[in-house]
């Protein structure tokens, strides 16, 4: 049995007694905050539950194989020693694969964060067939979607949008989306046919529990402001947008989607949390990759990661060399095939760390 999945067994245990105690159930923050981590423990729990029990069962197969008297008895024993040794065996794949995929696969909540960059309105537009590619993959695969913060193009598009995102294996999938996307195509402003290059940045934070993350009050400073939207419209008579900012870290964050203060404020928080445990994890994934260079990616925003050219219908992912010719079945949200060659390259050099 794998340390690191005792005790994430322990942790989901633990949770399991939280969800019976009267102030977690009267609580709806907490309770929801508790059900999430809960409901992403939930299948690590049950592979290392079956697997203790075939353990349990094939030390009792055995033992019943060593008492054996009689040759029928002693071949009904064996044969049943060789099926849980087979069981035990698949078992054991399936664990090393969650050991291998690290916190990720046992995190369903994220918050993604798509930011225009270079390239004017071209690029906020592009921004904005991101989120339109990432929002229809995510309601394929069944999962939860909440906007958390939106700023519009001019255009159209986004200058930036956030959002959270919502469901099992969530963050496991989408962890390697973190950085810089290029597009080349001609706008549809440009009369002379010429391709324009353009950038959004995209961020994926996995979401962060006040468990993993406590923020002191003293630390925040809290600025309410009216909501507004481009070009003075969606203007909100009351002061519900809220700003944070975390002195600390210097980070801010600002939420305004909501026509409620205190829903913004709650909406703040949760970003600003994730971005605090992101910076966490960077440093530490900086760590790693000084040990071994060839783990995707660190999910800086400045690193490009993938480049989408339309007038030869690629996207070309340039962390592992992968590229697909269906770019607009890609654009429409059919991504997987990009995503399953990023995680079992991911797996791959994980297994070679274990292995060293």
């Amino acid at each position: 049995m794998y340390p690191s999945l005792q005790l994430k067994l322990d942790r989901f245990e633990e949770l399991e007694q939280m969800l019976q105690e009267p102030d977690v159930l009267s609580n709806p923050t907490k309770s929801v905050e508790v059900q999430r981590e809960y409901g992403g423990l939930r299948k690590i729990a049950e592979s290392v539950r079956n697997f203790i029990k075939l353990e349990q069962d094939f030390a009792a197969a055995t033992e019943f194989l060593n008492e054996a008297t009689d040759d029928e008895t002693r071949e009904y024993a064996q044969a049943e020693v060789n099926e849980l040794t087979a069981k035990m065996a698949g078992h054991q794949t399936e664990l090393e694969d969650m050991v291998t995929a690290g916190d990720s696969i046992s995190r369903g909540g994220l918050i993604m964060e798509i930011r225009a960059g270079t390239g004017g309105d071209e690029a906020a537009l592009f921004a904005g067939n991101l989120f339109g590619m990432y929002s229809t993959y995510i309601a394929s695969r069944g999962w939860a979607m909440e906007l958390m913060e939106i700023t519009e193009g001019e255009m159209g598009g986004y200058k930036e949008i956030v959002f959270s995102v919502t469901g099992e294996g969530a963050f496991h999938r989408l962890q390697f989306e973190s950085g810089g996307h290029r597009v080349q195509r001609v706008p549809a402003t440009e009369s002379q046919g010429r391709i324009h290059t353009s950038a959004a940045t995209v961020a994926v934070l996995p979401e962060a529990t006040e468990v993993e993350i406590n923020i002191k009050d003293e630390d925040l400073r809290i600025d309410t402001m009216r909501a507004g939207g481009p070009g003075g419209q969606k203007v909100n008579k009351t002061e519900s947008a809220v700003r944070i900012t975390h002195i600390p870290s210097g980070l801010v964050v600002k939420c305004q989607d909501e026509k409620s203060q205190h829903k913004n404020k709650a909406s703040a928080m949760r970003v600003l949390r994730s971005r605090l445990y992101e910076l966490t994890r960077s440093r530490e994934q900086a760590a790693r990759a000084t040990v071994r260079r060839t783990l995707i990616g660190s999910g800086d925003r400045s690193e490009r990661i993938r480049t989408y050219n339309f007038p030869q219908a690629r996207v070309t992912d340039h962390r592992i060399g992968f590229t697909i010719y269906k770019l607009d079945a890609f654009m429409a949200g059919e991504i997987d095939e990009m995503i399953e060659a990023l995680v079992e390259f991911d797996r791959q050099e994980r297994l070679k760390m274990v292995h060293e």
